[in-house]
């Protein structure tokens, strides 16, 4: 069930096109990833939603109906560029950060005191933003950004800075926030974490969504038919089997088992590659290799860009 959409927007600061004409549609309680190459209009339409800047064209919706100014209170916004106040107390102003969300400064404390504990930062209340360090501060940021229950969240590069352990620990929290009813846009240059949290992404490259979609479906769409074969055998005699019908991108062998990357092409099928492979070998496993959203990222942009250079020549 849709709970937020962009339709149709457009924006174009004096000579450059920010987006064009760009809409997405975020399912209630899902995670949906906005991806895109430096530049692509992320950015702009993150602060669009965030009613930070109005479109020049197109209309936003929220639950239904169209977004007005005081939405804001139902989003909690984590940008990429973090900004706490250096000379601040920690606890101090995680408390006038919630309360310019609409928190009673009661209510505030009180849900401050939960996540300090959940995050393990409770030592860290009376002291000053500056004393901490970039991950701790931004440990802090996250926190100020979810306290208000905001029902949609919008992380941009949420794990910037992080060790492992702590981009594990926000993983698993915005996971949970997800399962506790929150919608969640996500930002990311880290297609990894992509994989592991978006059920749904939007590919903007120089202005235009080029890519939209089921994560898992995108995946499968841009896939190679590239197989992964582990055998026993020679591989030479592999190698001859598949002829020139067949492409080995890489072989291994061992003395337990031996692997080959395989890609058919020309209208072959995954049937007439164990066809020409079982004469020459014993197969212990076969294995199709879906790309990852890294692979499907690069190639989608190169795509776009050659298409659009063409399109200019």
């Amino acid at each position: 069930m849709e709970f937020f959409s962009a339709k149709n927007v457009t924006k174009v600061f004096s000579t450059t096109r920010a987006l064009t004409d760009v809409s997405i549609s975020v399912n209630r309680q899902s995670i949906f990833g906005l991806l895109g190459p430096n530049g692509a209009g992320k950015t702009t339409l993150i602060r669009i939603i965030n009613q930070i800047t109005a479109p020049d064209e197109g209309e936003l919706f929220l639950e239904g109906r169209r977004m007005k100014q005081s939405d804001v209170a139902y989003i909690g916004y984590l940008p990429e560029e973090r900004g706490l106040y250096k000379k601040m107390k920690v606890g101090e102003q995680a408390i006038y950060l919630a309360q310019l969300k609409g928190m009673p400064r009661k209510d505030a404390i009180k849900n401050l005191k939960n996540w300090f504990e959940r995050f393990e930062m409770v030592d860290w209340w009376n002291k000053k933003v500056e004393e901490l360090s970039k991950g701790m501060q931004q440990k802090v940021q996250f926190v100020t950004t979810v306290v208000h229950q905001p029902k949609l969240l919008i992380f941009d590069e949420p794990f910037s800075g992080f060790d492992p352990i702590n981009a594990n620990l926000l993983k698993r929290e915005i996971l949970k926030l997800r399962d506790e009813g929150a919608t969640i846009i996500f930002s990311t240059h880290n297609m990894g974490s992509v994989e592991e949290l978006c059920d749904h992404i939007a590919l903007i490259n120089k202005s235009v969504k080029i890519v939209d979609g089921p994560t898992d479906e995108i995946r499968q769409k841009y896939k190679s038919n590239i197989f992964e074969i582990q055998y026993k055998g020679n591989f030479e005699q592999v190698d001859k089997a598949l002829g020139n019908r067949f492409k080995i991108l890489e072989h291994t062998e061992s003395e337990k088992v031996n692997r080959v990357q395989v890609q058919y092409i020309n209208g072959d099928s995954n049937n007439n590659l164990l066809q020409a492979i079982m004469p020459a070998a014993e197969i212990l496993s076969f294995e199709e290799i879906i790309p990852g959203m890294n692979d499907v990222f690069i190639k989608v942009v190169q795509e776009s860009n050659q298409s659009k250079s063409m399109n200019n020549e």
